[in-house]
């Protein structure tokens, strides 16, 4: 699994971004606009969204749960300090995903109790693309909270993230989780849709 994380540069905004990530083979879109208007994110999600069907790729919402029905995204992703995802699964029931941040397996652990559908887990290294950076996990964070997982019978898709690049995926994927998510590492590519494919390509071996 892959999921691509929206972002922008000089050379590509956040429509653009994904439309190169979903013309890669990725079939999960997150939106991520952090500091935009509601109006600006909506126009963004409406062409987004629009993709993503074309490509039968899941799309989600990043943070904006009370926007998911509006914008008609398949769910949101929550993080720490976002609306929690008990109160999100009430809001938009039993059939849309939510996911939620985590950093330790006691976040892991609440998020599992509130009803998450996945966990996005990280950062596994220093990333420019987030601000307010939780602890750095590296491959021995993962491993120890894979392993804490089993032995509590959590079984929850752990989707790695954080500054992660094509020459981590093999030692990544070993720890035991199920994905990675991407952004700065496809955007600032020569060509995202080819750096892509290289990275869906590189996670296929280490199902």
């Amino acid at each position: 699994m892959i999921q691509f994380i929206t972002h922008f540069n000089e050379r590509y905004g956040y429509v653009e971004g994904a439309r190169l990530a979903l013309e890669g083979g990725c079939r999960w879109v997150q939106l991520r606009m952090k500091d935009a208007s509601e109006e600006k994110f909506v126009a963004a999600a409406e062409q987004i969204g629009k993709l993503c069907r074309e490509h039968e790729a899941v799309f989600v919402l990043d943070d904006h749960a009370e926007l998911v029905e509006r914008c008609g995204a398949d769910g949101v992703h929550l993080g720490k300090n976002d609306m929690p995802v008990d109160e999100a699964r009430r809001l938009l029931g039993n059939n849309r995903i939510i996911g939620g941040t985590a950093n330790t397996f006691e976040d892991i652990e609440r998020l599992h109790r509130q009803g998450a559908d996945y966990i996005g887990c990280g950062p596994f290294r220093f990333t420019t693309t987030k601000k307010n950076l939780s602890p750095v996990l590296g491959l021995e964070g993962y491993e120890r909270i894979v392993s804490d997982m089993k032995a509590h019978g959590i079984d929850l898709p752990i989707v790695a993230i954080g500054g992660i690049l094509k020459s981590d995926i093999a030692d990544i994927m070993q720890t035991g989780v199920t994905g990675i998510a991407v952004s700065g590492g496809i955007l600032n590519a020569e060509s995202p849709a080819e750096e892509m494919k290289q990275f869906i390509s590189l996670i296929k071996p280490n199902r």
